[in-house]
């Protein structure tokens, strides 16, 4: 994995998904994820994106003038870290993240954030349709429990297992943190032995 090359996208980590009217959620540590990953990049000086869903209903809890609109405290944006605000799931539509990758050279993405099936595969699906190298971290991402139109209930857990397998393989590669971690070590392995000769 080439740094140099990889944008780390990280989706609606607002604190709108703490609100209990969601029910029940899987996947607890996945923020603690999203942030041991944001830090890794921030190590590394990569390209750090942040993704905000913006509602233009005042019921709304991604109403820009909620407190719940916000991104939660261990992923605030820093620096001149940029923040593309969406109205629909797709962060690629009404906005210019598409334009932001493509003059910067970056041809990889790994995408972390909430929620699995929603935003997070909506974006998945278009980075990978777009061409772009498309890692999804499992654990750093988290589904909420889903009816179907029957009735029928689904678990967060069986959301967010069958969401990353309609993924994996087509749209992204899906791996952990850990295996994103190792990945980016074993390729700052092979460059310095590379430039030791």
């Amino acid at each position: 994995m080439n740094m140099e090359k990889t944008a780390l996208v990280i989706v609606d980590a607002q604190k709108a998904f703490a609100d209990p009217s969601w029910g029940e959620r899987n996947n607890p540590q996945a923020e603690a994820n999203m942030a041991r990953i944001l830090e890794a990049w921030r190590q590394r000086e990569g390209c750090v994106i942040h993704i905000q869903h913006r509602s233009e209903d005042p019921d709304s809890l991604f109403f820009p003038e909620k407190e719940s609109f916000e991104i939660i405290e261990p992923l605030q944006p820093v620096d001149e870290e940029p923040v593309f605000t969406k109205k629909v799931n797709s962060a690629f539509i009404g906005t210019d993240l598409e334009g932001f990758l493509r003059l910067r050279g970056l041809d990889s993405v790994v995408i972390v954030g909430l929620t699995t099936p929603h935003c997070v595969s909506t974006t998945t699906r278009m980075s990978g349709n777009l061409g772009f190298k498309t890692y999804l971290v499992s654990d750093a991402a988290a589904a909420f429990a889903l009816a179907g139109p029957d009735g029928r209930q689904y678990s967060a857990e069986t959301v967010h297992d069958v969401t990353l397998a309609t993924l994996h393989g087509e749209f992204a590669e899906v791996l952990t943190t850990s295996g994103l971690l190792g990945k980016i070590r074993i390729a700052e392995d092979g460059q310095e032995r590379a430039a030791n000769g």
